[in-house]
């Protein structure tokens, strides 16, 4: 049986008290058998499994999106390991890693589900394995590059920590990745994923639209606005154990222009500028909500509330919301005749928006300023993502050359 090892970032601590304890059959106890099992039979699961959750406890309690990444990863990483090759994680060599980058690339139809499911579902206070759960989700393409390179990313500083620790005392990742034959170098041009304009108009009046007949559109309507106008993240905008996005987050100057303070990457604090049309959606939204056009610095509602139950939303919640928003685009897309901008829509994700502001405001704005509203710790970072004059400046000498 396949079986998850690891719950949510909520859960890490009370699993890391109940092996150290020896008391996870209280909470788990279809992992903990599970877990005594195998370890019966190959006697290094237990080392490896307390491995696990200190690397995670590490390296992933910064924020949720880190931690699933690294759980993610690592976790198929090990069952790959205990199941295929009988050995423990530190005892592999180049050639069992090589073999793992091999199967991640076209895992066994076992080893994959169709659909994201839960580690563990809740039984009266009991964790229960959820039989639906696959290490992989089955993708039509094949692997992406991005996953890939994540996969490689995880493995690297998981075998880096495990030497730190004198864990392990080789680190294959990085010679294994040079030497991929997977792993496609990138174009010197390298454009972000990007709404064009005419997807942009229909997503955000299309939502708009809806509004009008269910004010419970104002929220997606919002958020649309904050992930392009602001260039956020979804992360940003979600409730986290170390951050909650409260109203009292907007605020202003003495020279009367308004920011928003967001955490982002790596628990870093900025303030980003908000530009008077947005302000216009801010007030609109407020006002739906029943506030006052404007939050005062004591406000302690969430910026994106819940429409059941308190708090803000968490980041699978926000992510429904604008896929919400996307498909009511592509539909109208369709019917308005515009197959292929529909078509192209379908690959979106939320994150695109984002791209999609930044690109858009790279045209007229100064680039510090946009670096900083981005969060990029460095100006290169914003210029090789979004600013492509030197590309078009090329293109345009080049259409001038003659056979």
């Amino acid at each position: 049986m396949i079986f998850p090892l690891v719950d949510t970032v909520k859960q890490l601590r009370y699993m890391i008290a109940h092996v150290e304890d020896a008391t996870l059959k209280t909470e788990y106890p279809e992992l903990e058998s599970q877990l005594t099992t195998l370890n019966c039979k190959h006697g290094f699961i237990t080392s490896d499994y307390e491995f696990l959750l200190k690397f995670l406890y590490v390296y992933g309690r910064k924020s949720e999106a880190t931690f699933n990444r690294f759980r993610n990863e690592i976790e198929r990483f090990y069952l790959w390991s205990w199941y295929f090759t009988k050995s423990s994680v530190f005892n592999l060599k180049r050639e069992d890693i090589e073999a793992y980058v091999d199967f991640m690339v076209k895992p066994e139809k076992a080893w994959s589900t169709n659909s994201v499911q839960w580690r563990f579902k809740d039984k009266d206070g009991i964790k229960c394995i959820n039989e639906k759960w696959r290490p992989f989700i089955e993708k039509e393409n094949g692997v992406s590059q991005q996953t890939l390179a994540a996969m490689f990313t995880a493995l690297n500083v998981f075998y880096k920590f495990a030497q730190l620790e004198e864990k392990s005392a080789f680190n294959y990742v990085p010679v294994i990745k040079k030497n991929s034959p997977y792993l496609v170098v990138q174009s010197q041009i390298n454009m972000p994923d990007t709404l064009s304009d005419l997807q942009w108009e229909y997503v955000f009046g299309v939502t708009k639209d809806k509004c009008l007949k269910q004010p419970k559109f104002e929220r997606n309507l919002f958020t649309l606005a904050c992930l392009k106008g602001l260039y956020l993240r979804i992360s940003e905008l979600s409730d986290r154990p170390q951050w909650s996005p409260v109203m009292s987050h907007f605020w202003q100057d003495a020279d009367n222009y308004w920011f928003l303070r967001v955490m982002g990457k790596g628990n870093k604090l900025r303030d980003v500028t908000l530009s008077e049309e947005f302000l216009e959606y801010l007030k609109r939204y407020r006002i739906h909500r029943g506030f006052e056009p404007l939050p005062r610095a004591d406000d302690p509602s969430p910026i994106l509330h819940k429409l059941r139950g308190q708090g803000g939303m968490n980041v699978r919640q926000i992510r429904r919301i604008v896929q919400e928003s996307f498909d009511l685009a592509i539909e109208k897309l369709e019917k308005d005749g515009f197959d292929d901008e529909s078509e192209q829509l379908k690959a979106a994700t939320s994150h695109w928006l984002r791209h999609t502001g930044a690109t858009h405001d790279a045209k007229h704005r100064p680039l510090k300023h946009l670096s900083e509203d981005l969060g990029h710790s460095k100006i290169a970072t914003t210029d090789q993502i979004y600013i492509q004059t030197n590309v078009s400046d090329r293109a345009k000498s080049g259409s001038k050359r003659t056979l």
